[in-house]
């Protein structure tokens, strides 16, 4: 890689909400935050960037599989922000990370999902 690149990462809020039946999917996402922390160290020296978005539940086809609109509800009224992702919100996101504005960003993990905690 160049210097003075980006690398991003894509992880899940999941990691965070401790959700029962989630075990082994949290814990190849949280492998992927302390990854991301650990090669920020190591090639920051260089002007590489690295940090992970995080996102919440998006409207995706893989998201909706299987939900009903009852279902969809309930995540949708867990969320501060009062409705689902959309791919948008996360490209958002990662173009700013990808860009000259986000070059003093670096080993962080963002979480972009409408502000659950």
């Amino acid at each position: 890689m160049s210097d003075n690149g980006r690398i991003i990462t894509i992880s899940s809020s999941v990691v965070g909400l401790y959700h029962p039946n989630f075990g082994v999917y949290a814990a190849t996402k949280s492998a992927v935050d302390g990854l991301t922390r650990v090669v920020a160290k190591e090639l920051g020296l260089r002007g590489i960037t690295v940090n992970c978005v995080s996102p919440g539940q998006v409207v995706t086809d893989l998201f909706l599989a299987g939900k009903s609109p009852e279902e969809l509800d309930m995540y949708t009224n867990r969320i501060p922000l009062g409705r689902l992702g959309q791919p948008g919100d996360i490209a958002g996101v990662v173009a700013f990370l990808a860009s000259a504005d986000g070059k003093w960003v670096n080993g962080q993990v963002i979480r972009a999902n409408g502000g659950v905690v």
